[in-house]
């Protein structure tokens, strides 16, 4: 792409959430990368957790917009519009928040005038003030399509046709949950439908045909709209090499694949029996470990309450216990790490393809029980089984562990390294793709190849 896109002008407007404002922030890289300008709006507290992790060659081409919620609500202060550490009965409330904020974003993109809004697919009302503004508008998919095609097809399809793809089935108390997550997606249809009229028949991704192709297919054909993936999108920058020192070295005296990395996300809060059966089914494993234990912002936990009677002295050896954040990019790259005990959150999924590790799952919400089964259906992780009340017990979670370290790590390392090298071939042709689009849409004019910043 030639110098010649260096005047237009991308406005982006993620939703509030790290899961879905990072994905975002790595396609203005991308856009960046092909010499357009990008803008990424959102609150205060957001804009501040990402300002270190754009690197100074894009300091002039991605630029950071505020948006200001507004303050009649008390028990949301400033500090609070971002969903990270939010208390999950205050998420309601902050949506309400940014729905407010529609008539200072639309003062916002009246005076930047940008060729194209990209928004996120949670904020509805975002392509009719586009489209009042006569700017045209897609959404942003920050999740999987084999999550949006199944709930899609329970929208529009529950008694005509079966779900085509048997692989993402649902039984026991995962049936229950899932019905819950349709009936959710449900709702927010319906307001979608009204205030997204406006939207253009296009749907970026962040996915890609090689390991999503037949989900991607099946979600274009019932939204009768294209889709246009965008690529994993995972952040190539892992942070300064003197950060975080004390843990790479502690894994640097640990054997190759002896090591599971925990995390649940910045979404979810595990509760005090999930904490527990996690803990003891770590000692039962008898393998390395470096675990994130988060709690929600308005609670005052220390990790060594949360945790069984001793559990910190018995496994002083063998694992790392991280309060609030950990370098996952990191840790997952690192080559004493064999698997990943993750939620499955669709970021989490993506790096851990991307890094080669396979996946421990263990879904707790939203989208996860669907890009669980993704993981099963693609050869690079195994699910931990529910009991018949709907929990994860510490004798399942340990086997699990205990074999993907061990005796079946070698294959699923095997598939999950053939699905690494295929979305790292295909990642910037995806992004080339999608530059054509943006041209057509904006009625630019583009040709094919691409002029690197360097």
């Amino acid at each position: 792409m030639g110098t010649e896109n260096s005047c237009w002008k991308v406005m982006m407007l993620p939703w509030l959430a790290y899961g879905h404002i990072s994905p975002f922030l790595e396609l203005a890289k991308r856009l960046s990368n092909r010499n357009i300008q990008t803008y990424l709006c959102s609150t205060p507290a957001n804009l501040s957790s990402i300002k270190n992790k754009i690197p100074g060659k894009y300091s002039s081409s991605i630029h950071l917009l505020e948006l200001h919620l507004p303050d009649f609500l008390p028990q949301l202060p400033p500090h609070n519009h971002t969903t990270n550490g939010l208390p999950p009965n205050l998420i309601s409330i902050l949506r309400k928040a940014l729905d407010s904020s529609k008539l200072d974003f639309s003062t916002i993109m009246k005076s930047l005038q940008p060729d194209l809004l990209i928004h996120d697919t949670l904020i509805e009302w975002a392509a009719g003030v586009a489209f009042s503004n006569n700017i045209p508008s897609v959404s942003f998919l920050t999740s999987g399509a084999a999550m949006f095609s199944f709930y899609y097809h329970s929208l529009m399809k529950p008694d005509v046709v079966e779900y085509p793809f048997p692989a993402i089935k649902f039984t026991g108390p995962e049936h229950d949950m899932i019905n819950g997550n349709i009936e959710s997606f449900r709702k927010r249809s319906q307001e979608r439908d009204l205030d997204n009229q406006e939207a253009t028949e296009l749907l970026l991704i962040k996915s890609s045909k090689e390991i999503e192709g037949k989900y991607i297919d099946y979600l274009s054909q019932l939204t009768e709209r294209k889709i246009v993936p965008v690529g994993p999108l995972v952040s190539a920058d892992r942070g300064p090499d003197d950060e975080n020192s004390d843990l790479m070295e502690w894994l640097g005296k640990k054997s190759e694949f002896s090591t599971v990395f925990v995390s649940f996300g910045s979404e979810y809060f595990l509760k005090t029996e999930e904490i527990e059966e996690i803990a003891y089914a770590l000692e039962l494993s008898d393998v390395n470990f470096v675990w994130v234990v988060r709690f929600p912002g308005d609670e005052e936990k220390r990790v060594q309450d949360a945790l069984p009677g001793g559990f910190l002295e018995r496994t002083q050896e063998k694992g790392k216990i991280m309060e609030k954040w950990a370098p996952q990019a990191k840790i997952l790259g690192h080559p004493s790490v064999g698997g990943f005990v993750s939620h499955c959150g669709w970021n989490s999924v993506i790096e851990s393809i991307h890094f080669g590790v396979p996946i421990i799952a263990m879904p707790m919400q939203f989208d996860q029980p669907i890009n669980a089964k993704l993981v099963v259906e693609l050869g690079v992780g195994v699910e931990v089984d529910r009991d018949e009340r709907g929990r994860f017990r510490r004798e399942d979670i340990s086997k699990v562990i205990k074999d993907v370290v061990g005796i079946i790590g070698e294959e699923l390392r095997r598939k999950v390294g053939e699905k690494r090298e295929t979305l790292r071939a295909n990642g910037e042709e995806e992004i080339d793709e999608l530059v054509q689009e943006i041209a057509q849409l904006c009625g630019k004019s583009s040709v094919k190849g691409s002029s690197f910043i360097k």
